[in-house]
């Protein structure tokens, strides 16, 4: 049986762990994460039409003499029917070019034979983490307490809404809408959030786990990166919870901005950091295999200048020096040709990356990162201002 066949490995960051297996029982999910759009409906309706529901009795949903009814709750309607959708429909994606990714190790040899059953033994370690019953308690554990003080000092307003008549976020002063949003649809989201950080921490260890092999890197590989150039397109399946994060800033100030009177140029170095943050977070994991990077182009740099010097040396002899046949001609001849071939791989082996992404990869997760806050640029500036600034950044 063919070796890369045979040895073809079995991982996926998202098939697997205590709540697939729930999902599953409840037949939101299938073996290959099938039923995705039923999967989003139940879980962002869960948190987000009680609330809707709870806020219509007290008038709170259009008004009831609050400053932020329910309905003109711009950050609420994001994070549940925006950036929650999202989440749970990226596990998909991320499935899909992840795995795909992985393999590539072995189909194209850059682990070694002898190293493939420790090759296997990462992918079961990783495995083992992502469907850990015990760290999936510990997130739904961790949601109440750290969520809820991430939700009352960083986020919860501090004007009478409709989730709280007061106010800010005093328990005693909640609305019966507040305490689903509280004790419910937020833990929900927070959840599926920390659950996607941990997968971002199992691909980091796995990945870290691989470049402590031996690998088979080649600096004339034409992606500049000695073969890995793979891993900085499977990082694009991280776009989707980029987006979400991005979403969910440009919700929060756009609220800021509507409700508590704040400047939105005063949150651009929040906006940037947050770009700039994720941008590190999503490619910081293919950093791991920087040292491998350099090494192959020091090597190659090596091998290739010692054989440019050997054919160079040789080409001269016969050609400038003229100890050739008076018949043969210096136009045509393949010596032109393998000269010129051993140009273009040096030239190759120099411009190896040392990691293995790019500038158009930074480029479109910060894309991916940013795009949901240019509507809010919309608020301050004309349409033709907006893409006027947006290309002279870009160009």
């Amino acid at each position: 049986m063919n070796k890369t066949l045979e040895d073809k490995p079995d991982f996926s960051l998202v098939l697997g762990g205590p709540l697939f297996q729930l999902f599953r029982r409840a037949h939101l999910v299938g073996d290959g994460l099938e039923l995705a759009r039923r999967r989003v409906a139940v879980i962002a309706l869960l948190a987000w039409l009680p609330l809707l529901i709870f806020a219509l009795p007290g008038g709170h949903a259009l008004g009831g003499g609050i400053k932020i009814p329910f309905l003109y709750d711009i950050e609420v309607h994001v994070r549940f029917l925006v950036a929650l959708p999202i989440l749970i429909a990226g596990e998909l994606i991320v499935h899909s070019r992840i795995r795909p990714a992985v393999n590539r190790f072995v189909e194209r040899h850059i682990i070694a034979p002898e190293q493939i059953p420790e090759f296997h033994a990462a992918i079961k370690s990783a495995m083992r983490v992502r469907s850990s019953l015990f760290v999936e308690l510990t997130l739904m554990i961790l949601v109440y307490p750290l969520g809820f003080w991430i939700w009352s000092t960083q986020i919860a307003s501090g004007v009478p809404s409709w989730y709280s008549m007061s106010g800010g976020s005093h328990l005693q002063q909640l609305t019966l809408a507040g305490y689903w949003y509280v004790f419910i649809s937020l833990p929900i989201f927070q959840f599926i959030l920390l659950r996607w950080y941990l997968r971002f921490l199992v691909w980091f260890w796995f990945l870290w786990r691989i470049s402590r092999l031996d690998l088979r890197l080649h600096a004339t590989h034409p992606d500049r990166a000695a073969g890995l150039g793979f891993l900085s397109s499977a990082s694009y399946a991280f776009a989707p919870i980029l987006f979400a994060q991005g979403a969910m800033l440009s919700g929060l100030i756009a609220n800021r901005v509507l409700y508590d009177g704040h400047d939105l140029i005063s949150y651009k170095m929040q906006a940037a950091g947050l770009v700039v943050f994720f941008m590190f977070f999503i490619l910081s994991p293919l950093l791991v295999f920087s040292p491998h990077l350099s090494q192959a182009k020091r090597r190659g740099l090596s091998d290739y200048g010692e054989l440019g010097s050997r054919y160079v040396e040789a080409f001269d002899r016969k050609w400038i020096a003229g100890k050739r046949s008076s018949d043969e001609e210096l136009l045509g001849t393949g010596d032109i040709q393998s000269l010129a071939d051993l140009g273009n791989s040096f030239g190759v082996v120099a411009e190896t990356r040392l990691v293995p992404f790019g500038v158009k990869d930074l480029a479109r997760l910060a894309a991916a990162t940013a795009a949901p806050l240019l509507p809010l640029g919309l608020t301050i500036l004309s349409l033709e201002e907006l893409v006027s600034r947006l290309i002279k950044i870009l160009l």
